[in-house]
């Protein structure tokens, strides 16, 4: 579906010259074009000429023009016509920069490409000259062909690599193998027999001949990857022979090897071109009843395709043999043409058919979609005399892909294509989709609206009509059929058709949008006629047509119409002319500069754009717009016009949207303020349809942005959808909410995106069009629930209006359950349902009754009953209704849950319905229904409900039927659980308090102690009541309840006991205590308790407040040593903890750096980049985050369960694993808080022994040195070992390979420690300060020791050694305190808690240990001592 535009032209003058052949230098872009004359001499004048490439960014005034580089003589070959060129190749070598030049003659010459005086070197000369001579694409290969017929192939260096003769009998490499199915000598010949069989068939190559427009030279081509290339050359006829010459094509290998020859084809002619992409072979045929033609219809010409194996592979027809038009007319011609050459673009897409005629040379463009080739342009050659105009080359520039060079005599012309697709942009309603293709003069035309023809189909094809021809001295154009160019109107069917030499037809194609049984297109043409005078030298390639907002009529047409074209040899040009049915005026006229303008596809005004600036026409001034700036030159410019959202500003902004040639889709508007705004990098089409810029990628996908979105720099949110590959966008019919996309083949397709039918179901509920909504979202599978959720609170208002719309039932009944099936609130499902039907009962209820049931049905929770009873309702006057509305809410609601329903509801001959349609066995249902018949009343209706499990029900049924059933009642409540409902329905009942003890009992056994109590004292059941509060621990509630109940004293103090014993168990150390000391008046055993919880301060005064201090001495003084214990034993576990995992911690970071791969369990390094790993390897980086590194990892299918386990073991810390050193830091974290406890506990535990015996004050301040030595190891151990916080981290732009996949994964695991909160260590308030000032310069033990002896010399008492430590503690402190005084403004040091201390690795400093030494010497020195007993 689409067409070649032009988009870009331009030619230069070469004055004096005869041009017949062209190159392209692409480094330095510029042209190198030979001109050629024989002499009088016979001698070929050869002159090089250089002329620079258009550029449509410089101006053309500014262009060097063509300049005369150098010339050169060489030997003309006299056995070649007139018409055809001496030049037999013209080559830019890139590698060296020479420009390789191989005459007919036979010469070989080079000219340097930077040489300043361009000298020509002859490399060689072959004296038979030379008929044909090709280069390979890449450069290092030249094939000739010699005047001799041998074919001789040379490399760069122009050695001969091989020569052999042109013309062999063999047939190549590549000879089919012929096993004879399907041949004469293997089917049955009756009566003839074998002979028959055997018979030679009749030669027909005699009969195969040449077309009598051969040039009978010889044509090399080669494909385009250099592997191969054909030969197409006549073969030699024998004098005695009365063969007729024929052409053969003969396929060789690069090293010059026959792999393939033709068959044998009449009529085939010399032209010869190799597709690029290598699949085709193209030549030419001629057909009639000249000698030797191809058998076929009188002026037939064909391009006949070939494969590789020389076989034929399809063909189509030239339009020139059967007709021409001359002075307007339509005449048959036979040999007044003839094709002069093939040519294909670089990328394979478009065959140039170089074709002389007798009214002067045409090349016509072809190209191809669906198995059709399409005429897509013609180029006729320009004349300034009476004589037809002549092209001499034709040449497609070698990376542009549809930029084509053609000569004449003395002028080159430049001409660049682009893709482009015609089709209408009408606004809905009047959107019709259509879309015009050129073919010649035909133009085949799809309205997309009402059906999708697949191509070279048409819903219509419009003959057109060219221009005539103008056969005067400065005819442009002296023959073109094919338009130049097409357009829509924006505003309705309107086709405007522009011919390059100003002719312009107008054409309504009054097409039906709607079903019917009329035309589909019926084209009215309402104007025609040329723009421009017949004099006149400009050459127009693009329209635009504005039409007014009512439709065109047959009668006349008014429109505006925008014209872009050249003006020969200089700039382009803008012209705006405005038709009315009187006539054509000029509005406006801009010459523009440079070259490559393009109009703008607009609906409301004229724009063109160049260069990525896109500038708006000013008609009436006739001036343009300062520019708005898109960024990249774009082939396509596509405007619309952006509404505010806010209805209160009115200040509308132009949108554009471009396509630049590297696929990059741009957006820019009207404001200048707006940033130009990338879209994507990778689109291959696009178009601007329901407020949607939709366009595709090469990804193989559709997006749909909204062109809200762009009003402003809001962020891009569109949709995308999945496309086949290689789709393109045609257009986009948004009445229909349709895609129609095209594939690579040329096969289209028609899809509904759901943003477009998502766009019109919108539009539609707010107008209120409810059931043409409903139908496209039935149509399109849109949940219907969006006519709910896109404006709730009108729908409901808007309800009456929809069921008007929407009244068919089974509708309804769809719509019901979408609704029922919609994620919201149940209680919303259930409001709009019952609103629903509500208004349907009001409507007729025997119509609607299905939608009733299934409005019933789909609530949540449903309501079967409610929907079974509407049955009941209109049971007696519409049993046949009922019937049908059964089968359908069966159809609806399973039917055992309906049989159900119906039994519930205790209507036995509903029950029957039910069962009957749903055809139930009634062998399974009658027994039971009999039985039930037979049953009283309530007792029947206890054994329905509890047939249904409706338990609570059948309990309230089985009471209702009388007190004789309580014993039944009695074991159902307890089979069931029924308490609750119990109680309830026995309230206020004789049997209230028998259900209350059976709750209570039920309580106890769930040891739910203290309810139960509670429920025994409301059934007046003290002695369960206390035997539950007993075992519930409720100890408070069970002693009053004791006291209460006049319990004897003895049993008090028992139940004490028992009590006390279980709160121990428990660590309820202080309630046991006080239970014992207040009910069992056990001081002692109090006094146990309290001390085994740590409780000594309460022990301590309970002690001296029942006067019991023997019990220090024989409880407290062990219970604080066993304390004392615990803790060290604590200490010992939690440091023996700590450094293995300190030592483990290191170890593993010393791992990490020194051997990553064992440690992350990386793979090789080369194997970084491989994304996909395979399932040889076994062990990956994975595997530590999944098992061990000795285990394979394996892939199995698990369960929840075993998933669940797997990740505990993840996250379990197994040494290993990727989580041991997350596990560790964890692990320590907890220790920190186990060891802030030990510290409470040690704190309060230190204070008790300082004011006990001795050895307590001695094990005191041993208690508090083990706490702050650990303490200090575990400050060390955090400093050392905590990583950095997550501040720290640096974060990378992400790559994706499996390697950056693997360190982004540890990287998370890195981060994830070092987002661990490092803990806190409490300060110094835990410790007790006399003990640090004892132990500032001497520790407490040394004194305690001091004192032990000096009482065993002295055997004083108590008292006096009590006299004598006080005495040596204020000496011990005095002396401390002067020393610190003395040397802290000398040598201090700081402690971790901020205070000062002396440095002691410098005793000389400390003067004071003197005097503790002497007493210890002392000490020594007596000779007795004895054990001093605290009395």
């Amino acid at each position: 579906m689409r067409n070649l535009t032009l988009s870009e032209s331009s030619s230069r003058q070469c004055q004096n010259c005869r041009l017949t052949a062209t190159v392209i230098d692409v480094e330095q872009e510029c042209l190198w074009a030979i001109s050629e004359r024989v002499n009088a001499d016979a001698d070929l004048e050869v002159e090089v000429w250089k002329d620079a490439l258009p550029n449509v960014e410089n101006d053309v005034s500014n262009n060097p023009g063509t300049s005369l580089a150098t010339m050169f003589t060489s030997t003309a070959n006299q056995s070649i016509a007139n018409d055809v060129s001496q030049i037999a190749s013209l080559r830019v070598r890139m590698d060296d920069r020479q420009l390789a030049v191989i005459t007919r003659g036979g010469d070989i010459a080079t000219m340097g490409l930077d040489d300043e005086d361009y000298t020509v070197d002859i490399v060689g000369s072959f004296e038979d000259g030379i008929l044909a001579a090709a280069w390979s694409p890449d450069d290092l290969q030249l094939v000739l062909v010699t005047g001799g017929r041998n074919l001789i192939i040379m490399n760069y260096a122009f050695d001969v690599l091989s020569e052999t003769p042109l013309h062999t009998e063999a047939f190549g490499e590549d000879a089919p193998i012929n096993v004879g199915w399907g041949s004469k000598q293997t089917q049955f010949h009756g009566s003839l027999g074998k002979a028959a069989a055997q018979a030679a068939p009749p030669s027909t190559a005699n009969s195969i001949g040449s077309s009598p427009d051969d040039d009978t030279l010889p044509r090399i081509s080669w494909r385009g990857d250099g592997a191969f290339f054909v030969v197409s050359a006549l073969l030699p006829v024998p004098p005695s022979s009365d063969a007729l010459p024929r052409r053969v094509l003969r396929v060789y290998s690069r090293e010059g090897a026959l792999q393939s020859t033709s068959e044998a084809v009449g009529g085939l002619e010399h032209p010869l071109a190799w597709r690029p992409s290598g699949n085709l072979i193209v030549g030419t045929q001629r057909f009639g009843s000249f000698k030797g033609a191809g058998k076929g219809r009188e002026g037939r010409h064909d391009i006949v395709f070939f494969e590789r194996n020389g076989l034929r592979h399809g063909e189509f027809t030239l339009r020139e043999a059967s007709q021409a038009f001359v002075d307007g007319s339509l005449e048959p011609r036979s040999f007044g043409y003839k094709v002069r050459e093939l040519s294909w673009s670089s990328d394979s897409n478009v065959l140039a058919v170089w074709i002389e005629s007798e009214e002067g040379d045409v090349v016509q463009l072809w190209t191809t979609g669906n198995y059709h080739w399409y005429l897509k342009q013609e180029i006729s050659a320009p004349s300034f005399s009476a004589a037809p105009g002549r092209f001499t080359s034709i040449n497609w520039h070698p990376e542009r892909d549809l930029q084509l060079i053609l000569t004449t005599q003395n002028e080159i012309i430049y001409r660049t294509y682009v893709w482009d697709t015609y089709a209408s942009g009408t606004a809905p309603p009047a959107d019709s989709g259509s879309v015009a293709v050129v073919d010649g003069v035909s133009v085949l035309l799809t309205p997309f609206r009402t059906q999708n023809v697949p191509p070279p189909m048409a819903a219509h094809t419009l003959t057109i009509s060219p221009p005539p021809i103008i056969a005067t001295a400065s005819t442009i154009s002296s023959r073109a059929l094919a338009p130049i160019h097409m357009s829509f109107s924006p505003v309705s069917d309107v086709l405007a058709i522009l011919w390059e030499s100003g002719k312009i037809d107008i054409w309504d194609l009054h097409t039906r949008l709607g079903p019917g049984r009329g035309k589909v297109i019926d084209p009215k043409m309402v104007w025609g006629g040329p723009v421009q005078k017949s004099d006149d030298s400009r050459q127009f390639r693009e329209l635009a047509i504005l039409t007014p907002k009512s439709h065109a009529q047959t009668e006349g047409i008014s429109a505006l119409i925008a014209l872009l074209g050249n003006m020969r040899g200089g700039s382009d040009f803008l012209e705006v002319v405005d038709i009315t049915p009187d006539g054509i005026t000029q509005a406006c006229s801009i010459d523009l500069n440079g070259l490559g303008w393009r109009l703008v596809i607009s609906d409301d005004g004229v724009a063109c754009h160049h260069l990525g600036k896109i500038y708006m026409v000013d008609v009436s001034e006739s001036t343009l717009s300062p520019p708005i700036i898109l960024g990249a030159p774009c082939d396509l410019i596509i405007s619309t016009n952006i509404r505010d959202e806010n209805p209160s500003q009115s200040s509308d902004v132009t949108l554009f949207i471009g396509l630049a040639r590297g696929g990059e889709l741009l957006a820019s508007t009207s404001d200048p303020e707006y940033k130009i705004r990338s879209l994507a990098r990778n689109a291959n089409s696009f178009t601007i349809a329901a407020d949607f810029v939709i366009y595709a990628t090469t990804a193989h996908e559709a997006h749909f942005v909204p062109v809200s979105c762009l009003r402003h720099q809001n962020e891009i949110v569109d949709e995308i959808r999945r496309i086949e590959r290689g789709a393109r966008i045609v257009t986009a019919v948004p009445s229909t909410m349709s895609l129609v996309l095209q594939m690579p083949r040329g096969n289209l397709e028609t899809i509904n995106p759901r943003p477009l039918v998502m766009r019109v179901v919108k539009q539609d509920i707010d107008a209120g069009n409810y059931l043409k909504a409903f139908l496209a979202c039935r149509k399109h599978r849109i949940d219907l629930n969006v006519i709910v959720d896109h404006d709730p609170a009108r729908f409901r208002e808007r309800l009456p209006s929809f069921l008007d719309q929407v009244d068919d039932v089974d509708f309804v009944n769809l719509f019901l359950t979408s609704l029922g099936n919609a994620h919201q609130p149940a209680s919303t499902i259930s409001e709009l349902c019952d609103a629903i039907r509500e208004e349907l009962e009001k409507r007729d209820l025997i119509k609607y009754v299905n939608s009733i049931l299934t409005a019933y049905v789909v609530k949540k929770p449903a309501d079967h009953e409610a929907a079974l009873r509407v049955l009941l309702r209109i049971r007696d006057n519409e049993p046949a209704t009922v019937e049908e509305a059964v089968k359908y809410i069966i159809f609806l609601v399973d039917a055992e849950t309906l049989f159900d329903v119906a039994l519930g509801m205790y209507d036995f001959s509903l029950v029957l319905m039910i069962a009957q349609h749903a055809q139930k066995d009634p062998r399974e249902y009658l027994p039971f229904l009999r039985e039930l018949r037979a049953l009283e009343k309530f007792y029947q209706r206890y054994r329905i409900d509890d047939h249904l499990r409706r338990y609570e029900s059948a309990l309230a049924d089985l009471k209702l039927a009388g007190p004789e059933h309580f014993d039944e009642a009695v074991s159902y409540i307890e089979k069931h659980q029924l308490y609750n409902s119990a109680l309830s329905i026995w309230r206020g009942t004789y049997e209230y308090t028998t259900v209350l003890s059976l709750y209570g009992e039920w309580l106890y056994e769930r040891r739910d102690f203290k309810q139960a109590a509670i429920v025994f004292i409301e059934a007046q059941k003290p002695a369960k009541a206390l035997i539950a509060y007993e075992k519930g621990l409720q100890w408070r509630e069970l002693f009053d309840l004791a006291v209460r109940e006049n319990t004897p004293q003895d049993d008090l103090a028992d139940m004490g006991y028992r009590v006390a014993e279980d709160l121990t168990s428990k660590k309820r150390y202080s309630d046991a205590s006080r239970v014992l000391l207040d009910y069992s008046k056990d001081v002692r055993e109090a006094i146990i308790a309290l001390v085994q919880g740590s409780e000594f301060s309460e022990a301590r005064r309970i002690i001296t407040l029942h006067s019991r201090p023997e019990l220090i001495e024989d409880v407290v003084h062990p219970g604080a040593l066993e304390a004392r214990s615990q803790i060290t034993e604590e200490l010992g576990e939690m440091g023996e903890q700590l450094r293995k995992q300190r030592q483990r911690v290191n170890e593993l970071r010393i791992k990490k750096v020194e051997e990553p791969e064992a440690f992350y369990g990386t793979e090789d390094t080369d194997l970084h980049n491989v994304d996909v790993m395979t399932d040889a390897s076994q062990f990956t980086a994975f595997t530590r985050y999944t098992a061990a590194p000795s285990t394979a990892s394996r892939t199995s299918k698990r369960s929840s369960r075993s998933r669940r386990k797997m990740e505990r073991k993840v996250g379990s810390g197994r040494k290993g694993t990727v989580d041991e050193e997350e596990y560790l830091l964890k692990s320590i974290t907890k220790l920190a808080g186990r060891f802030a406890t030990t510290q409470n506990e040690a704190s309060n535990l230190v204070q008790h022994l300082l004011q006990f015996t001795e050895e307590h004050r001695a094990e005191a301040r041993s208690l508090q040195e083990e706490v702050s030595k650990f303490e200090t190891e575990l400050r060390e151990t955090l400093a050392e070992i905590w990583p950095a916080t997550s501040g720290d981290l640096e974060d990378e732009e992400p790559q994706d390979s499996w390697a950056t996949r693997m360190a982004e994964k540890e990287k998370e695991r890195e981060g994830a420690i070092k987002r661990l909160t490092k803990p806190d260590i409490r300060g110094d308030e835990w410790r007790t300060k006399l003990l640090d000032v004892g132990m500032c310069n001497c520790s407490g033990k040394v004194k305690y020791l001091l004192l032990r002896r000096l009482s065993r010399v002295l055997g004083i008492y108590a008292s006096q050694l009590h006299g004598i430590g006080i005495l040596l503690d204020l000496f011990v402190t005095t002396l401390a305190m002067s020393t610190v005084k003395q040397y802290a403004s000398r040598r201090v040091v700081s402690g971790e808690d901020g205070r000062l201390f002396p440095r002691m690795n410098e005793p000389s400093d400390l003067n004071f240990a003197s005097p503790l030494r002497q007493m210890q010497r002392t000490t020594e020195c007596l000779s007795t001592s004895r054990r001093v007993r605290r009395m």
